[in-house]
């Protein structure tokens, strides 16, 4: 006995859920359309940010921090799941009619944490699929409460037709809580948002937690609370901003109240670009070209600011290249997690967080799709290639004003075009002419892109892509016992309430019925030539 009770308490030990501190809590910020120069550490002046600039202050800040594509579904895909979005099967920005969404065989960051005994948790949009089996609580979230995709995917956008899209659902795990979001519902999300994440603090102080807040907020339309409307200096999308702000001030000071802060990696990054055509309700990307739904760098790299006490340097700055598919394998590698089974692209920027000597991007290349699976753009290093493509700009174009989008023109690039970021980070000059071999280098990473992951300009196929999850057809649906997704139960005849046999509850019940037929791959909403989809 004196020798079994020994190695029983080894066993113990070794199996017993990591502490504390061999576990940082994770929180990471995810905000919607914010432009590089929507930060005050980034150069923003008619608004003030002070609580991001804190964890730029107490933590680092990344200068040069990209997206792998400038758009919602996409860039969420690639956040969560380490890989470029085209490799999954996720393009765009998908849309009330997707049939599709995240598979099911895919591995998602929250999933990566629970692996290591971790509380995980989520509020705010995700927009990886709106279908019961796509829903964040069937990859890897504990809780959620948000918008299933973005928040102008509601009868109300400026420029949809009469019936183009369903009513916006409010959902709270797998119900929906509210079917028909309505524009004062829309000024309360990011206070609502912020009271489910600090609630899911406090509820999980005692262990190990990771908490993805992604803000809907600053995608237009945009609605501020009354206690930030007319505060800022550059009306309604200065004040969205501010309360975003707040709401991470409030995240911060949760850890702070609960003795957590010097145990949380804290992260605050975006999704793309400013909505540029949106006017005095986009954003800014400072002086960097473009914006959302280009590859320039104003659509493409993102601020992204970390802390982590002790562990990152307090007022440190990187300058390398880094992309949000590296956020997957630098969390895993950080909390002893292995990383999926299934080829991710990301790789471990621990070293730049932490700020070590001479630490370098781990990445030779990095790329950038948009429009379904076209390769638009090629980084490494300091240089980038345009390659061949037709892209959007408001160069010249009258600006949209207070919600109502102007419209973009269409611009055709002929020939590949490089730019040295170091000394051109505005992408004005072209020096493809001068630096031949530079060229050639960059042309051979694309092609390599091109046989792993395809390229619908040049017409290739990937031979390394995987299917999205898909919602089959029903042959014989009854619309009775199979309800829209995102439309409340069918009610009694004569009466106001749902059918009893449907649901025992007030929510609406997701129904895993599909939506119908999309259009196309269900992320672009039949709009005018050239304005653009929601995303």
């Amino acid at each position: 006995m004196k020798h079994i009770l020994p190695a029983l308490a080894a066993l113990l030990f070794l199996t017993a859920p990591l502490r504390a501190a061999d576990t940082p809590n994770i929180v990471l910020v995810f905000t919607d359309d914010q432009g590089y120069g929507d930060v005050g550490c980034f150069g923003a002046k008619d608004f003030v940010t002070p609580n991001i600039d804190k964890l730029a202050k107490q933590g680092t800040k990344f200068t040069d921090f990209h997206v792998s594509q400038p758009v919602c579904s996409a860039s969420r895909a690639s956040l969560l799941t380490g890989c470029y979005a085209n490799r999954l099967g996720i393009h765009g920005a998908l849309g009330p009619n997707a049939r599709h969404g995240i598979h099911a065989n895919e591995t998602t960051l929250a999933e990566v944490c629970k692996s290591r005994g971790y509380a995980t948790g989520m509020v705010g949009k995700w927009h990886l699929g709106h279908h019961p089996q796509f829903l964040p609580t069937k990859h890897g979230f504990d809780s959620y409460f948000g918008l299933p995709y973005s928040n102008d995917m509601w009868p109300e956008h400026p420029e949809a037709k009469k019936g183009t899209y369903p009513p916006l659902p409010l959902i709270e795990n797998e119900k929906i809580v509210d079917p028909n979001v309505t524009a004062a519902v829309q000024s309360q999300l990011t206070q609502r948002y912020t009271k489910h994440a600090l609630d899911f603090i406090t509820a999980h102080k005692s262990e190990p937690f990771f908490l993805y807040v992604a803000h809907s907020m600053p995608h237009v339309p945009l609605f501020a609370s009354e206690a930030f409307r007319g505060k800022s200096k550059q009306g309604l999308y200065g004040d969205v901003i501010q309360e975003i702000d707040w709401s991470v001030g409030q995240i911060l000071s949760a850890l702070d109240e609960h003795k957590l802060a010097d145990n949380t990696l804290v992260i605050f990054t975006c999704d793309n670009g400013p909505w540029l055509s949106y006017g005095n309700h986009a954003g800014a990307a400072g002086q960097l070209r473009e914006g959302k739904g280009t590859v320039w760098e104003g659509g493409v790299r993102v601020p992204f600011v970390a802390r982590w006490p002790g562990k990152i340097p307090a007022g440190s700055v990187c300058r390398e290249p880094a992309m949000t598919i590296d956020v997957l394998p630098t969390v895993a590698k950080i909390i002893g997690a292995d990383l999926p089974k299934t080829k991710i692209d990301g790789k471990d920027i621990g070293p730049l967080l932490r700020g070590e000597p001479n630490a370098k991007s781990p990445q030779e290349a990095y790329f950038h799709y948009y429009n379904t699976n076209e390769l638009q753009a090629v980084r490494s290093g300091k240089w980038k290639l345009i390659l061949p493509h037709t892209y959007r700009t408001m160069a010249g174009q009258p600006q949209g004003k207070d919600g109502t989008p102007g419209k973009y023109k269409q611009v055709k690039i002929e020939a590949p075009e490089l730019y040295d970021l170091d000394a051109d980070t505005g992408e004005s000059q072209n020096v493809a002419d001068a630096n031949p071999d530079i060229v050639k280098r960059l042309l051979a990473f694309a092609e390599s892109a091109r046989e792993d992951l395809g390229d619908s300009l040049t017409k290739r196929v990937g031979k390394n892509t995987r299917e999205p999850g898909r919602v089959p057809e029903e042959k014989k649906p009854n619309p009775q016992r199979q309800p829209n997704p995102l439309t409340p139960f069918p009610k009694k005849e004569g009466g106001t309430e749902p059918n009893a046999e449907d649901t025992k509850q007030s929510e609406t019940v997701l129904s895993p019925s599909p939506l119908g037929g999309g259009v196309g791959e269900g992320f672009l909403p039949p709009f005018p030539l050239g304005r653009g989809s929601g995303g």
